[in-house]
């Protein structure tokens, strides 16, 4: 316990430690690391903008090799399909439908009663004209009798003159009764005429109550119903449509006036119809007219083609998509569309660029990749004359092109792709339009 007590209360304070100089550096990061570290991230920095501006200034293009395809050549257009004959069964007579022997989808023969009109009024008319036509007889035969009584009364007179028993003007007065009487015969002949073109004309119109087919065929639409009543006033009223036979259609196509120049008669056409999707139907070009047809400033041209139709699956009215192959050839040297509108971008020094060459006139241009020697490929402008093309590739028929030669369908560049679209089946890639085609795949990379 004395010991503890002895002990101090309160502990003496320490004293201050004072650090040289060297012995703080030796503590913290020397002065040449930091400027070492400085200069390390300025070089990554340098490096790295270089590095991007370089990338920035690679043109990467897009290929299509040159090859020998097959081109077909077609013209697409809508028709409708329709009976070869259609006719359209009216009736000149008025009057109320009494009794129809037909009806939809019916087959019907040439001269066959399809329907009846009522025929009562029109049998009326026909009792008036035979009337007429009696009395006008009767009244032919009364003129004859006076005309030949006048006749007789004018010789008598003409003896008795000639013995002076009677004046001149009484022979003058017989004799114009004799004329008279001539002239009144004259006019009832005319009377009988036209009696008997009454009735001849009130036994037609009896006939044309009962309807029969005009032709061989099928009833395709019926217009009226038993009881109603049809009114042959300016024209005749439809009652029936028969198509003549639907072993043997026809499509009539409406053909623009850029394509119409394009098709002859005799061509072969394929179709479809939504009846039958996966179908295709045959024909054959029977006739172009030369009547044009103008909806909306557009200009067509009608097409039959005629198409046998031995299943009865096609129907009158129904939509074709016509297909018409005006060209085909297996092995024609050919390029991508894209490759003819395909022009370089113009340099940021275009001032000082000289101006592209021009295409001899009926030629076009194309750019393709070719290796110069020591030097990396670089675009060569190639003037080609173009032939056929099916709306994706061009023929190519005169040039310095050669199968295998890389044509430019697209590039880009700094200044932006090349306003072009790409063909059928193409991805863009990067913001330029390229394409593969038939034979020959897209190829891009940096050159």
């Amino acid at each position: 316990m004395k010991a503890l007590s002895e002990m101090p209360r309160e502990a003496p304070a320490l004293a201050p430690v004072e650090l040289d100089e060297d012995e703080g550096r030796k503590r913290g990061m020397p002065r040449w690391a930091w400027v070492l570290a400085i200069l390390v991230v300025a070089g990554a920095v340098v490096f790295w903008r270089v590095r991007a501006g370089n990338q920035a200034d690679t043109v990467t293009y897009e290929t299509t090799p040159a090859e020998a395809r097959k081109l077909t050549a077609k013209v697409t257009a809508t028709g409708t399909v329709a009976a070869l004959v259609t006719v359209q069964v009216g009736s000149q007579v008025s009057g109320r439908i009494q009794e129809l022997m037909v009806d939809y989808n019916s087959q019907v023969k040439k001269g066959q009663v399809i329907a009846r009109i009522d025929p009562q009024l029109v049998q009326a008319a026909l009792d008036r004209a035979k009337a007429n036509m009696t009395a006008s007889r009767a009244n032919l035969q009364k003129a004859r009798v006076n005309a030949d009584v006048a006749k007789k009364q004018a010789v008598r007179s003409r003896e008795l003159r000639a013995q002076q028993f009677i004046s001149q003007s009484e022979l003058e007065t017989a004799e114009s009764a004799a004329a008279n009487g001539q002239a009144e015969v004259t006019a009832a002949e005319g009377s009988v005429a036209q009696a008997q073109a009454a009735l001849n004309e009130a036994e037609v119109n009896l006939k044309y109550t009962t309807i029969v087919s005009p032709t061989d065929g099928i009833v395709i639409s019926r217009s009226v119903d038993v009881g109603q009543t049809v009114a042959a006033s300016l024209q005749a009223p439809v009652l029936f449509t028969i198509a003549e036979d639907l072993r043997k259609m026809q499509v009539n196509t409406s053909i623009a006036e850029a394509d119409v120049g394009k098709l002859q008669p005799g061509m072969k056409a394929t179709f479809t119809v939504d009846a039958f999707p996966g179908e295709a139907f045959n024909g054959v070009i029977r006739q172009i007219r030369n009547e044009a047809i103008t909806v909306q400033n557009v200009v067509t041209y009608l097409a039959v083609i005629d198409v046998p139709n031995p299943d009865l699956k096609l129907k009158p009215g129904m939509t074709a998509n016509v297909t018409i192959v005006t060209q085909q050839k297996d092995q024609a040297l050919s390029v991508p569309n894209t490759a003819l509108r395909y022009r370089p971008a113009p340099s940021p020094d275009a001032a000082a660029q000289a101006p592209a060459p021009q295409a001899p006139a009926g030629m076009r241009t194309v750019y393709v990749l070719r290796r110069q020697p020591e030097q990396k490929p670089q675009p060569v402008a190639v003037n080609v004359r173009t032939g056929m093309t099916d709306g994706t590739f061009t023929e190519v028929v005169e040039g310095e092109l050669k199968t295998g030669d890389r044509v430019i369908t697209a590039a880009n560049s700094p200044a932006g792709s090349t306003p072009s679209a790409a063909p059928s089946g193409a991805s863009p890639v990067g913001g330029a339009g390229g394409g593969r085609g038939m034979g020959g795949g897209s190829r891009r990379g940096p050159f």
